[in-house]
């Protein structure tokens, strides 16, 4: 089985490859592209060169969409990306699956055993509407508030009020700018899918924060960031080295 990825960060495509390797031992990675330009001409002249693409969403010069309307896609399709925010429904688009890095082994393993089992080329149309780009589809509604359970109290706290969300030893805390700190059950990955992606950013597994609650940020050896926050958190809050890319680029959005 052959594979080519297309990602923009050499980190992350070298860790995918080695991913590939220790996993699948009849996967061969036929080539790599950080750019859609350079995915177009691959595929122009390896029409066939490929059974899976592993697909970033942002690419260097652009959305990876821009390679479905500039050459014919034939083989399968898992895509890539660090943004929780795009809540994907890839199932929706038949073979097509999607992957949230850094990435789980045991979620490659789920997307390449759908690819073997799936047949035919992608549905583009199914891909960007499963992709929330139809621009004719209604925006989607963020949460505007959580409800916190306290003993016998309901708290009614509005997003605005948070700061981060982080999780430690199995629980998730959410702390406000008035150095409130709760316990919430929602899950991570939930609490993501439902906030705002232009005012909170994912930055690692176990750590989401507000563009509000950001003071200033440290540069550390390997290409690490370390987010000085208000109110202090009370761990390190580090950007993970493969979200740093789209976290700088948020914070200029």
């Amino acid at each position: 089985m052959k594979a080519y990825i297309v990602e923009d960060e050499i980190i992350a495509q070298k860790s995918l490859a080695r991913l590939l390797s220790q996993n699948f031992p009849d996967m061969e990675v036929v080539g790599t592209a950080a750019s859609v330009k350079d995915t177009v001409e691959w595929l122009k002249s390896h029409p066939e060169g490929a059974d899976i693409i592993f697909l970033d969403v942002e690419l260097t010069d652009g959305i990876c969409f821009e390679i479905f309307k500039q050459v014919e896609v034939r083989a399968k399709v898992i895509m890539t990306t660090a943004y929780d925010s795009y809540a994907l429904k890839a199932f929706e688009a038949g073979s097509v699956d999607y992957l949230l890095k850094p990435i789980d082994t045991a979620d490659l393993k789920r997307a390449v055993a759908r690819c073997r089992m799936s047949g035919g080329q992608i549905d583009v149309d199914a891909l960007v509407k499963a992709m929330g780009m139809n621009v004719s589809s209604p925006a989607k509604e963020y949460r505007e508030r959580y409800i916190i359970r306290l003993n016998d109290r309901i708290i009614p706290l509005n997003i605005n009020e948070i700061a981060y969300i982080y999780s430690e030893d199995k629980n998730n805390y959410l702390v406000t700018f008035e150095e409130k700190k709760y316990i919430i059950d929602s899950s991570l990955d939930d609490i993501c899918e439902n906030l705002n992606p232009e005012k909170f950013f994912r930055i690692s597994r176990s750590c989401v924060v507000s563009m509000k609650a950001i003071k200033s940020i440290i540069k550390q050896a390997g290409g690490r960031l370390k987010i000085v926050a208000i109110p202090e958190p009370s761990f390190e809050m580090t950007v993970s080295r493969s979200r740093v890319d789209d976290f700088l680029a948020w914070l200029e959005n």
